[in-house]
């Protein structure tokens, strides 16, 4: 039976929450940061959570400390959807094989708490320049060669690998689409799946990730037309975008999903018209972003998601004249 609003598992990212690693506490401290920031996300009317490794490395939990995170998530009452491993590129020059490893290990974690899929990507750790910036995004930071043909054959290999582990597993792998890297534009994120070529692995199109560039950027209607089709699972975010072509001069500002550059009503009919069934995970930065994580699932459930049985691929798209911006 197809998804309507009120089955559809919404997960709000641990992203506002600061890390809480074993090193930083003993036992019963860490039993009491975890219960805390869990507690939260619940009180704030989530079922489901992505565990964003951002708060916690999964991967690197020796197994007391595993069966520590369970029993807590456990009386937090709330399941996990998602795990989303962030900047553990595969290609990363100096990490990418620690980073696979790693990768492989929080697969099993995942495994292990009945987690259906597993979000990864080729964003690399932040520069020193960006970790200075009100917004990372408004600084220079890695980049893949796009002409790089070794990189890209040990992407394709590494994921291949991660899939065929996720596979075994019976997860589901997706790949987050981000700036400047193999999975920064439709055309080359669409490539790299096909090249992959496994059922198991698809697309995170976190386009939100795109769009706050202070740079052109390709229409969010284009990205998301070429991959819904591969999509597994999907990071939701808005900003609001100005360009000023005179001077050109760009900003962007995170924003209500409601209320940014990409109209979520059209995209999720997109989605669910490619067959989209998805988890889906609500992500903000700035201010009180499990406030507006909430509200931004209950935009979704109220306003978006169908309210009815329908059949995937009855067209729920809205029209929309041409695109004004550039």
């Amino acid at each position: 039976m197809a998804l309507t609003a009120e089955t559809w598992p919404i997960a709000a990212a641990m992203l506002p929450f600061p890390a809480a690693q074993p090193e930083d506490a003993n036992e019963d401290a860490l039993r009491v940061e975890w219960a805390r920031s869990l507690q939260q996300v619940a009180d704030a009317d989530f079922a489901h959570v992505d565990l964003t490794d951002s708060w916690v490395r999964y991967g690197d939990l020796d197994e007391r400390h595993r069966q520590l995170f369970r029993h807590v998530l456990a009386d937090s009452g709330l399941k996990a959807a998602s795990l989303s491993a962030i900047r553990r590129s595969v290609i990363d020059a100096d990490t990418g094989a620690e980073n696979l490893a790693y990768s492989h290990r929080t697969l099993d974690f995942a495994a292990d708490l009945g987690i259906g899929v597993v979000s990864v990507g080729l964003h690399q750790a932040l520069s020193p320049r960006q970790r200075e910036q009100l917004w990372f995004w408004t600084a220079e930071g890695h980049r893949d060669r796009l002409d790089d043909r070794e990189a890209w054959d040990l992407a394709v290999s590494g994921f291949r690998e991660l899939g065929a582990h996720a596979a075994d597993l019976g997860l589901l792998l997706s790949l987050e689409m981000y700036e400047h890297t193999f999975l920064g534009s439709g055309a080359s994120a669409v490539r790299l799946v096909e090249e992959i070529g496994m059922a198991e692995v698809g697309l995170n199109p976190d386009i939100g990730n795109l769009v706050r560039l202070h740079e052109p950027i390709e229409d969010w209607r284009e990205l998301l037309a070429q991959t819904l089709p591969f999509t597994n699972f999907w990071h939701v975010k808005n900003y609001a975008r100005d360009e000023d072509p005179q001077s050109g001069v760009i900003t962007t500002l995170p924003a209500y999903l409601e209320s940014g550059l990409i109209d979520y009503r059209s995209a999720i009919a997109m989605a669910i018209d490619s067959g989209f069934q998805g988890v889906i995970c609500t992500e903000h930065y700035g201010g009180d972003g499990l406030s507006m994580s909430a509200a931004n699932r209950d935009y979704l459930r109220r306003r978006i998601l169908p309210r009815r049985d329908y059949e995937p691929g009855a067209s729920l798209v809205v029209q929309h004249s041409e695109r004004s911006w550039s």
